[in-house]
Formats: C-alpha cells, sequence, structure tokens
C-alpha cells in the first residue's frame, strides 16, 4: 500500500498485521483518483471509516486543503496517525476516533468530498448518508464517494442524493453521488 500521486508519492504507508482492517486496493484508488481528479485541489475531505488513511492521505498528497480522518477502531487511529506522521501530514489532516454516527452528528461544517469505506455487510452506509444530510455535510457541489461489494447495488437516490457514477473494480463497486 503506497501513495500513488501527489507530494507523498511512493511513500509506503503502514498495514495492519490482520484482515481486521480492509485497506483500498492502489488499483481501486487510482480509479477513484482519476474520477475525482478536478475536485481534489484546495478541497476539504472527509475519510469515514478511514482503516489505514490509506485515501485520505492520498487525497492530501494530491492538493486537498484539509482531510479529517474518522474510525472506531482504536488500530486503525494508531495506524491512520502513524501513516499521517510517516507522510509528514499532520498540517491538514484532524484525526477524530470513535463511532461515525456520534462523529458526524458532531463535526462543523461542510466537506466537498466525502470518502465512505464501511466494513462490508454491517449496514452502515445507510445511516450514514442520512447523518450526512441530517447535518448538511456536503457541500452545494460536493460528492460522495461509496465503496461496496460488487454484489452490492446502491439505489439511484439516497437519501436525496442522486447516483451520477457506478463504476466496477473486480469485487469492489465504487457508487459516486451528488
Amino acid at each position: 500500500m503506497r501513495i500513488i500521486a501527489g507530494e507523498y508519492k511512493g511513500r509506503r504507508l503502514e498495514a495492519p498485521a490482520d484482515y481486521s482492517v480492509r485497506p483500498t486496493t492502489d488499483k481501486v484508488k487510482e480509479a477513484l483518483f482519476s474520477i475525482l481528479s478536478q475536485q481534489i485541489w484546495g478541497s476539504r475531505v472527509l475519510d469515514l471509516f478511514s482503516g489505514t488513511g490509506n485515501l485520505g492521505i492520498e487525497a492530501l498528497s494530491r492538493g486537498a486543503a484539509e482531510c479529517v480522518f474518522c474510525d472506531n477502531s482504536r488500530e486503525s487511529i494508531r495506524l491512520i496517525k502513524a501513516n499521517i506522521a510517516h507522510c509528514k501530514a499532520q498540517e491538514g489532516a484532524r484525526v477524530i476516533p470513535g463511532d461515525f454516527r456520534k462523529t458526524l452528528a458532531n463535526l462543523d461544517g461542510q466537506f466537498d468530498i466525502i470518502l465512505l469505506d464501511p466494513p462490508y455487510d454491517q449496514g452502515f452506509l445507510g445511516p450514514a448518508f442520512e447523518l450526512i444530510r441530517e447535518h448538511d455535510l456536503l457541500a452545494e457541489d460536493g460528492v460522495i464517494v461509496a465503496e461496496h461489494r460488487k454484489e452490492e447495488d446502491l439505489p439511484e437516490e439516497f437519501c436525496g442524493y442522486e447516483k451520477i457514477k457506478e463504476r466496477k473494480y473486480g469485487i469492489i463497486k465504487l457508487s459516486i453521488y451528488c
């Protein structure tokens, strides 16, 4: 697992010791950031269910102004902080430990990009979308990117957000909403 492009390009990130965290593969990450390329620079990013911090650090590397990392796992919080420090990305990074419901209810301001990569088959996407809507966390021209199993079909309209793209990469599907 490495940073693909930008300021931290080539830096290897610390990976989990076991399979409790499922980092986004480089192939999927590269495709995702190709899709988002015009929206990254200067953006405010929320990396919910951060895991290792892989996606948020990639966003910072490519010019995002800020990334808020959130995760419930102590091991993930440790990995996120270690990877941010390794990349020397502390200036634009903020790490919030805790359950995503509490985190979403207490965030301030809006985000240009919201990255959702929850553990599969836990039913977290629906509540996350609902709370993003309820707390008005997505900026007017912002996007929500949901990573999920390819067998899982997300609706065309989800909590008032419209699906604008859907891409499959092996066993993974990315659904993008605005």
